[in-house]
């Protein structure tokens, strides 16, 4: 098994990376939608709109843990945008990213279709529809509420996902107060719950477009056509830009509020040296450490 299993071994580094991004992303939307299939075909007798809350945290958890040591468990193509912004992570392989994430929601969100057919068969009465008592397209992708416009619809995305930017940088900077080694992505998975209890009612809080994008693709094939992509006034593109705004805007303020002024070492070094010996100030160690160390999101997610 040993031999047969070193045969199977990927040495480049890309495509390892993007393998890690397409199952961490899977593993998120299995999760995330699961639980939405389950509370949708049962009629909430079988869960409620916390229990897809959690299955997205959980889903986001899990996903993180599955693929951070590979790729950095982006997950989320506004994610990698950001961090490409940042200098954080190379161009070039933006579009690989992305092509992989995509990949995953869309293969997680055929996982759930077939799952669930049966259920999904006998909740609609073996219609598919996008809308109405019996819609089963929002099981797969967000939509938008009724009273919801596309300028509310923008807001909604940019405001949820730069908030979720701003969590996940804070998480990851070491020169802050970053998460306990091996909690990152509990964490994130929290953050993704307390965006979903606080920000989920206006269309399902995506704040990422591989989350959104594959699913509707899937749905696009599976049997509910062309609707998927017309229904909320053409609503699709909102949850594909929304966030890849939001995410940058959430960057940027981190950066200019937080990150920025942090003291390098440079600084931390001045102060040691002004009238007291360096072996009695532990705090200055401390600082030389932190600003040794880049700071860099514990990434990511995500999104749900």
């Amino acid at each position: 098994m040993d031999c047969l299993l070193k045969k199977c071994r990927i040495r480049n580094s890309l495509l390892r990376e993007c393998l890690a991004e397409c199952l961490g992303v899977y593993i998120m939307i299995l999760f995330g939608c699961g639980s939405v299939a389950q509370v949708t075909t049962t009629e909430n007798s079988k869960g409620h709109y916390l229990s897809i809350n959690l299955g997205f945290a959980l889903g986001t958890t899990f996903g993180v843990f599955v693929s951070r040591g590979v790729s950095g468990a982006h997950l989320n193509p506004a994610v990698s945008l950001s961090l490409c912004f940042l200098g954080r992570h190379p161009w070039i392989r933006l579009p690989f990213y992305v092509v992989a994430q995509i990949l995953g929601a869309f293969l997680a969100a055929a996982t759930v279709g077939l799952q669930y057919y049966d259920a999904i068969q006998h909740y609609s009465g073996g219609h598919l529809t996008v809308s109405g008592p019996t819609a089963t397209a929002g099981i797969f992708s967000t939509y938008p509420a009724d009273y919801l416009s596309l300028w509310g619809g923008i807001v909604d995305q940019v405001v949820g996902t730069a908030a979720l930017m701003v969590c996940i940088l804070a998480l990851g900077d070491s020169r802050n107060s970053p998460a306990p080694a091996g909690m990152e992505p509990v964490l994130v998975g929290a953050v993704v719950l307390v965006i979903g209890v606080s920000m989920g009612s206006n269309s399902g809080y995506a704040l990422n477009p591989a989350r959104d994008i594959g699913p509707r693709l899937f749905t696009y094939i599976a049997g509910w056509g062309e609707e998927v992509f017309r229904a909320g006034h053409n609503w699709w593109w909102v949850p594909l830009m929304g966030p890849c705004v939001g995410a940058l805007v959430g960057t940027l303020i981190y950066e200019l509020l937080i990150e920025v002024h942090h003291p390098d070492m440079g600084l931390n070094l001045e102060f040691s040296d002004q009238g007291q010996d360096n072996t009695s100030q532990p705090e200055v160690e401390l600082g030389t450490v932190h600003s040794e160390k880049k700071s860099t999101p514990m990434t990511d997610l995500t999104g749900s």
